[in-house]
Order: C-alpha cells, then structure tokens, then sequence
C-alpha cells in the first residue's frame, strides 16, 4: 500500500513539474526579448508598419513622420499632460493598473462588449511594438493578456523614464505621424521641446481618436472640456502656474 502511494505521488509530482514547465515555456514564448530597448531605440512599431501596409495595399505612398528624441528633449508639460491623460497612477504601479483593470473588466460586462480597455502607458508599448489588432472577442481577449504578460516583463527589464520616453515617441498622433516631435512639427511648426502648456494638451487630447481630431485646428466643444480638464489638474498638480487675474 505505502509502495503503490509513493509511486502515485511521485507520477503526481512529476506530472505536476512537467505542467509547470511546459506553462513556463509556453510563457517565455509569449514574451518578447525586450532587453535591446535599454539602449537601441525601436526603429519601427507594429502599428507603423500596418499603417504601411494598408496605405501600400491602396496605391498610395505611404510617408512616415517618425523623428526620435530624448524624453528631456519634450515638454515637460506634455510630459504631464499624458500622464494625467493615460496613466496617472505610472510611476506607482508595474505595468498593469489593476484596479483601472478590474472597473474596466466590471464595465465591459455591464455592456457585454469590450467597450474600455484601461491599458497603461507600458501596456499601450507592448501593444505598439509587439502585436497587431485583433477583430475578434477571443482574439482580442489573447491579445490583452499577452498585453499583460509583455507590459509587466517590460516593467521588470527597463526603468519608467525609459518606458515613457519609448511611449512619447512611438505613438500614433495622425496619418503617418508617429511620436512627440513629428506631431509637434505637423501640427505647430516647433520642437516637442517648445510646446506650450494649451499645445501639449491638445496633441494628448487627440490621442483616444489620432485620425479624427487634429490638434492644430480648433477643438470641437467634447475635446474643448477635455483640454479644460487636463489643464486644471495640471495646474492642481503644480504643473501650471496659477492662472493671470
């Protein structure tokens, strides 16, 4: 009886490390070898090359604005601004805002479709250089958890201020507009550097909707309120000084 238990345990137990390695391959699969973006910067994303690909795929020629620059090199009010907007929480978390998670999670089901996708600004450069939109529900529920998987590795192999610096120049500000300095040349003639508090916050205002709002135009009156918004937590923050009397 002892003799027959301990030759079931042992199977067990070694059933049970077998699972757990081949889960563990399975996820170093999945993930991504990030280490390179501690010092090379990412010459492309997987959201610049689909936007060449469809705008080949129609006959146009496609042109890229994608210009690199130091985070120290753009504003510090678009700095702020983005993570009023995308990530307040940022520099507290690792990686994934679980809590943002779990309201969005609570959210979607309340409306049975994925109506809020509460990424983080790490997730959002998971997303952005390693995969590719997905059309359906079970597509898009892998392509959030290696969202996940990717945003915490991410988190673990490089420090914020680079995560952010990759974010602010990666993402998409308009048709083949890609990063801080593209967009602030496009749309106000001048160096991401140089932007004005009102000019950082309206290119973050345009992020949820890049193809549609053009930050150098004037707002429509939802995107007005929501540049009102950034700039009054910006100001609570100590970011502004206090408006002239």
């Amino acid at each position: 009886m002892t003799n027959g238990m301990t030759a079931k345990t042992f199977t067990a137990s070694a059933w049970a490390i077998a699972l757990c390695a081949a889960a563990a391959a399975a996820y170093l699969k999945w993930l991504p070898d990030v280490s390179g973006l501690r010092v090379n910067n990412p010459r492309t994303t997987k959201y610049v090359d689909l936007y060449v690909r469809r705008s080949s795929s129609r006959g146009g020629k496609p042109a890229v604005e994608m210009k690199w620059v130091p985070l120290e090199e753009i504003s510090p009010y678009l700095r702020c601004a983005v993570l009023i907007a995308e990530d307040d929480r940022f520099y507290s978390h690792r990686g994934v805002d679980w809590e943002a998670l779990r309201q969005a999670a609570a959210y979607n089901l309340k409306r049975r479709k994925l109506a809020r996708g509460a990424s983080t600004i790490t997730q959002q450069v998971a997303r952005n250089l390693f995969l590719s939109p997905q059309k359906s529900p079970s597509q898009k529920l892998l392509r959030k958890l290696r969202e996940i998987l990717i945003a915490r590795h991410l988190d673990r192999s490089l420090e914020k201020d680079r995560i952010l610096e990759i974010y602010l120049n990666i993402v998409e500000w308009g048709v083949g507009i890609f990063g801080a300095e593209a967009a602030s040349q496009a749309y106000f003639e001048k160096r991401a550097l140089d932007l004005s508090p009102e000019e950082a916050v309206a290119l973050v205002a345009a992020l949820p909707s890049p193809y549609r709002l053009n930050p150098g135009q004037v707002p429509d009156p939802v995107t007005m309120r929501k540049i009102d918004v950034y700039l009054q937590r910006m100001r609570r923050a100590g970011r502004l000084p206090p408006p002239e009397e």
